[in-house]
């Protein structure tokens, strides 16, 4: 690691934490050269895992791309950021502990929406707006309906989640 304050290369770690998850260490570490204490954080990659586009292109699972999804649901809803991340991370496990190489678009979207309709009511339509392509406004009417259902009988389970 490079220290923050004099560049230096050389460092020793002081206190490793691993997060209640296990997804995340935090290491403490002390600068050789300067003496400056900096912590950095460390976080499992999934590497290689590919979302199946409904369109049929790949792209590489990506986690912030899923956050930034997550926050633009929640923005200026009474959501903590830190439940907003801890969804992100829960979703991303779930989807690379089920899929080995592949997984649909679908059955990611399927799970943000179900995770969403528990967190709050907006953020899932604001979300199923954008997923499901919604152009008119009996489609949101219907979101909005099928919220006040037991259970969203739109949204299908898929196979394997």
């Amino acid at each position: 690691m490079r220290c923050p304050k004099c560049s230096g290369l050389d460092d020793k770690v002081i206190d490793s934490r691993g997060s209640r998850e296990g997804s995340t260490i935090r290491r403490r570490r002390e600068c050789l050269k300067c003496a400056h204490r900096f912590t950095t954080y460390e976080e499992i990659e999934h590497a290689g895992l590919m979302v199946v586009k409904r369109d049929g292109r790949r792209e590489e699972f990506n986690k912030e791309k899923l956050l930034g999804s997550l926050k633009a649901a929640c923005a200026k809803r009474p959501v903590p950021a830190a439940e907003i991340e801890a969804l992100a991370v829960s979703i991303a496990d779930r989807v690379t502990d089920q899929f080995d190489s592949e997984v649909p678009s679908q059955a990611v979207g399927e799970l943000v929406m179900a995770r969403l309709r528990e967190l709050d009511k907006v953020a899932y339509v604001r979300f199923a707006s954008i997923y499901r392509r919604f152009e008119e406004t009996e489609d949101f009417l219907d979101a909005v309906k099928h919220l006040e259902a037991k259970r969203d009988t739109a949204t299908f389970p898929l196979p394997g989640i």
